[in-house]
C-alpha cells in the first residue's frame, strides 16, 4: 500500500492546477449525473485564466448549473455538447451556449472519438471515484456508462476522489497508475428522493405488470410511472435485472424476493447496471456490494446484448406518439429536453429477447396555459407529431404503448390497424377528432 500511496500523493493537486494540464482543442468528458467531479467541474472557469482555446465539455445530465454554462465569454473557450439535457442546459440552449448531440449511447462515444482523432485533438475524462484500495485501485462508483471507455481508449484521466461515494464493482477498476492528476473532494454525493406516484401512474403500472412473466428480465428507468411498475412487481418470482439506471425500487424488488436474477441467461446472480441515481438508502445497498455489477453502456445498452437475456421488458417513457406510431421523448416542441438515451436500443433490445417485450408509457394527457393564460388539456396521442419533433423511436420498433386506458399491441399492425389501437387508448375527449384526423391523412 505504501507504494501506492506514494503515487497517489504525488499526483495530488488542486481542480486549478488539474485544469492547468488541460490544452488547446481538448474534448473534455464529464462524467454523467451524480458522477459528475463537481470540485473539478466548479473550477472550468478557470479555463479563462490559463488561455487555451477551442475546448469542448461534454456533459450527460449534469445535476448542477454552473455558471460557465451561461457565461458567453466561455465561446470559443469551451464549448458545450450535450448528451442529455438537464434544466440548466435548456436554459443555456436559449442562450446559445449548449448544443445537444443526437447519439445512440452504445455508439456515439466510438463516433466521438473517431472525429477527435481526425481533428488531432485530446480526450480528457473528469469522474468522481470512490477512495483507493490498498491495491492501487479506485471504483468509478455510480457511473461506468462511458468513463472507462474512455480510460481505456487513453483519455488523460483527472479524478476526483470522494469519501462519500460508494464502492462499486465491475468493468469499472482504476489503477493509480493511469490516473495523471487527482484532485481530493468531500462533498456530499447527490441525493434524489423516490416521485411519489399517482392513480394514473399506477393504472399504468398495473397494465405493464399484467404482461410480465415470472422470470423475466426488466429495465425500469426512474419516474413516476417505472415507480409505479416496480411495486406491482412484487409478487412476480425469479426477476432478473439488466438496466442502463439501477433505482431504488430495484433494492424493494430484490429485498422482498421478488428478483433473484437466476434466470436471466446472461450473467445469472448479477443485478446489471451502467450509472445509479437515488437516495442514501441506495448508495449504502450498492457500497461493497458484489452482486450488481456496473459495466459500459455500450454493453447494458447493446441490443445483442439485450437479447442474450430471457424474457427481457424494457419499460420508457414518452412525451408524444402519432399515430403512425413514431414516438418523441426527449424534444417538447422541437426543442431539446431530454436526450435519447438508451431507449431506442432497449426497445430493439427486448425485441431481440426470447419472449422479450418493449413498453412505451405515458399519461394520455398534458396541460398547459393557452395564450390567454387558462390551462388547456391536450392529447399526448397525436395524428402527427409536433412541428420539429425528433422521433427517438421509429414506427418501425414501437411494440407496446400504455397509457391509463390500456395497451396497445402494434406488434404487426397495418397503419389503420396501429391507428385504430391507439385511439383507443387515448382520452375519450379526443378519440373523435383524431378518428376524422386519421381519415383525412388517409390512414387506413
Amino acid at each position: 500500500m505504501t507504494k501506492y500511496k506514494d503515487i497517489y500523493d504525488k499526483k495530488v493537486m488542486t481542480a486549478s492546477k488539474a485544469l492547468d494540464l488541460i490544452r488547446d482543442g481538448d474534448y473534455i468528458f464529464s462524467a454523467q449525473a451524480t458522477a459528475e467531479p463537481i470540485e473539478i467541474m466548479s473550477n472550468l472557469g478557470h479555463l479563462k485564466e490559463t488561455g487555451v482555446r477551442g475546448c469542448v465539455l461534454v456533459t450527460c445530465l449534469p445535476l448542477r448549473d454552473y455558471d460557465y454554462f451561461h457565461d458567453q465569454d466561455m465561446k470559443g473557450i469551451l464549448d458545450h455538447h450535450a448528451w442529455f439535457m438537464s434544466p440548466g442546459l435548456r436554459k443555456a440552449y436559449e442562450e446559445k451556449l449548449v448544443s445537444p448531440v443526437p447519439q445512440r449511447s452504445t455508439t456515439i462515444l466510438k463516433k466521438t472519438l473517431k472525429r477527435i482523432e481526425k481533428e488531432n485533438r485530446r480526450p480528457v475524462v473528469i469522474c468522481t471515484v470512490s477512495p483507493m484500495d490498498r491495491h492501487g485501485y479506485f471504483s468509478l462508483s455510480v457511473s461506468n456508462v462511458y468513463e472507462m471507455d474512455l480510460i481505456e481508449a487513453g483519455a488523460l484521466t483527472l479524478l476526483e476522489v470522494n469519501p462519500n461515494f460508494p464502492r462499486t464493482f465491475g468493468d469499472n477498476q482504476v489503477h493509480v497508475s493511469r490516473v495523471d492528476a487527482i484532485v481530493e473532494a468531500n462533498h456530499p454525493i447527490p441525493t434524489v428522493k423516490l416521485a411519489p406516484y399517482g392513480e394514473i401512474d399506477a393504472k399504468i403500472g398495473a397494465y405493464i405488470a399484467d404482461y410480465i412473466e415470472d422470470g423475466s428480465t426488466i429495465q425500469l428507468g426512474i419516474g413516476n410511472i417505472p415507480n409505479a411498475v416496480a411495486h406491482e412487481l412484487k409478487s412476480k418470482k425469479h426477476l432478473g435485472i439488466h438496466t442502463e439506471m439501477f433505482t431504488e425500487t430495484m433494492i424493494d424488488l430484490i429485498e422482498c424476493g421478488a428478483v433473484d436474477n437466476s434466470q436471466k441467461g446472461l450473467l445469472n446472480g448479477y443485478s446489471v447496471a451502467s450509472f445509479t441515481l437515488g437516495s442514501k438508502r441506495l448508495y449504502d445497498y450498492i457500497d461493497n456490494n458484489p452482486s450488481v455489477l456496473f459495466k459500459s453502456s455500450t454493453f447494458t445498452n447493446d441490443p445483442y446484448t439485450i437479447g442474450l437475456n430471457k424474457k427481457f421488458v424494457s419499460i420508457n417513457a414518452a412525451l408524444e406518439i402519432d399515430l403512425y406510431g413514431q414516438a418523441a421523448s426527449e424534444t417538447v416542441n422541437g426543442l431539446p429536453f431530454f436526450g435519447t438515451g438508451g431507449q431506442s436500443e432497449t426497445v430493439n433490445g427486448a425485441q431481440r429477447s426470447e419472449g422479450g417485450k418493449s413498453f412505451l408509457a405515458m399519461h394520455s394527457t398534458y396541460t398547459k396555459k393557452d395564450g390567454n393564460g387558462n390551462e388547456k388539456t391536450y392529447s399526448k396521442i397525436v395524428p402527427y407529431l409536433s412541428k420539429n419533433q425528433a422521433v427517438t423511436t421509429s414506427r418501425n420498433d414501437v411494440n407496446y404503448v400504455v397509457t391509463e386506458y390500456g395497451v396497445a399491441d402494434l406488434t404487426g399492425l397495418t397503419l389503420g390497424e396501429r391507428a385504430r389501437a391507439l385511439i383507443k387508448i387515448a382520452h375519450p375527449d379526443f378519440r373523435e377528432d383524431l378518428i376524422k384526423k386519421a381519415e383525412d391523412l388517409m390512414i387506413w
